[in-house]
């Protein structure tokens, strides 16, 4: 899917009617046609970006910031018992639409939303050789 083609493009830069939270330069928000709860945000920048990994430091430091903001918002308005903030990256980790976007879900207790794992087993020398790996990359 390319840029012109992108319904996420199209409702960050206002081509499609969506219920705007808040808006700059950079993104837009909006609440979820879809929603895993009441009050479910997206962020979604302006700028087509496939996931993460091809999105600039500067946007993403810039969107946490308007996240923080949101939330906030979220809780003054809504008096949520939790919040997730969910950013899913490539068809494995669910991304279904493939424009970087952040969800921010309002949480209640006995809703049913699920975010779940299992959790696995950790071996220190595993754990020790990847964190000196992956701290060499960044």
């Amino acid at each position: 899917m390319g840029k012109d083609d992108c319904i996420f493009c199209k409702i960050a830069n206002g081509e499609i009617p969506s219920a705007t939270v808040y808006e700059d330069s950079i993104c837009r928000v909006i609440l979820d046609v879809n929603p895993a709860n009441k009050g479910h945000a997206l962020i979604i920048p302006k700028e087509h970006y496939d996931d993460i990994y091809s999105m600039d430091a500067d946007t993403a430091s810039k969107i946490f910031t308007i996240a923080t903001e949101v939330a906030k918002a979220q809780k003054a308005e809504l008096n949520p018992d939790g919040l997730n903030i969910i950013q899913n990256n490539g068809a494995a980790a669910g991304q279904t639409v493939f424009h970087f976007h952040m969800h921010l879900v309002p949480r209640f207790i006995k809703d049913t939303v699920t975010v779940t794992w299992v959790p696995g087993q950790s071996d220190n020398e595993e754990l020790d050789r990847l964190s000196k790996a992956l701290r060499k990359r960044i």
